[in-house]
Protein backbone atom coordinates (compact mmCIF):
# COMPACT_ATOMS: atom_id res chain seq x y z
CA UNK A 1 0.00 0.00 0.00
CA UNK A 2 1.34 3.49 -0.69
CA UNK A 3 0.38 6.84 -0.03
CA UNK A 4 0.05 10.51 -0.40
CA UNK A 5 1.08 11.99 3.29
CA UNK A 6 4.23 13.63 2.66
CA UNK A 7 2.16 15.50 -0.25
CA UNK A 8 -0.99 16.50 1.64
CA UNK A 9 1.96 17.78 4.46
CA UNK A 10 3.56 19.61 1.77
CA UNK A 11 0.11 21.20 0.56
CA UNK A 12 -0.82 21.98 4.55
CA UNK A 13 2.54 23.35 5.25
CA UNK A 14 2.75 20.98 8.83
CA UNK A 15 5.76 18.80 9.75
CA UNK A 16 5.58 15.29 10.49
CA UNK A 17 5.23 16.28 14.14
CA UNK A 18 2.56 18.24 13.43
CA UNK A 19 0.56 15.55 11.94
CA UNK A 20 1.66 13.12 14.84
CA UNK A 21 0.08 15.75 17.48
CA UNK A 22 -2.90 16.02 15.97
CA UNK A 23 -3.51 12.29 15.67
CA UNK A 24 -1.85 11.43 18.58
CA UNK A 25 0.93 9.28 17.90
CA UNK A 26 4.87 9.90 17.97
CA UNK A 27 6.61 11.44 15.14
CA UNK A 28 8.26 8.11 13.86
CA UNK A 29 4.83 6.79 13.36
CA UNK A 30 4.55 9.00 10.44
CA UNK A 31 7.89 9.02 9.50
CA UNK A 32 7.19 4.95 9.20
CA UNK A 33 3.74 5.46 7.40
CA UNK A 34 5.47 8.16 5.00
CA UNK A 35 8.03 5.48 4.12
CA UNK A 36 5.76 2.52 3.85
CA UNK A 37 7.64 0.54 6.63
CA UNK A 38 4.29 0.55 9.25
CA UNK A 39 0.91 -0.02 7.67
CA UNK A 40 -1.71 2.03 9.95
CA UNK A 41 -4.88 0.90 11.44
CA UNK A 42 -8.36 1.57 10.06
CA UNK A 43 -8.21 4.02 12.72
CA UNK A 44 -5.22 5.71 12.38
CA UNK A 45 -5.68 6.08 8.64
CA UNK A 46 -9.07 7.37 9.03
CA UNK A 47 -7.61 10.09 11.27
CA UNK A 48 -4.93 10.87 8.96
CA UNK A 49 -7.51 11.19 6.41
CA UNK A 50 -10.01 13.39 8.39
CA UNK A 51 -6.83 15.75 9.20
CA UNK A 52 -6.68 16.44 5.35
CA UNK A 53 -10.52 17.08 5.04
CA UNK A 54 -10.04 13.87 2.34
CA UNK A 55 -11.62 10.81 1.47
CA UNK A 56 -9.34 7.76 2.75
CA UNK A 57 -8.78 6.24 -0.93
CA UNK A 58 -7.46 9.81 -1.57
CA UNK A 59 -4.27 9.41 0.58
CA UNK A 60 -4.04 5.44 0.46
CA UNK A 61 -3.74 3.46 -2.16
CA UNK A 62 -3.29 -0.33 -2.78
CA UNK A 63 -0.89 -1.63 -4.79
CA UNK A 64 -1.20 -4.75 -7.12
CA UNK A 65 -0.34 -7.53 -4.72
CA UNK A 66 -2.26 -6.28 -1.47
Amino acid sequence: MKNNIRIERAIKNITQAELADQIGVSRQTINSIESNKYIPSTILALKIAQVFGKQLEAIFVLEEGD
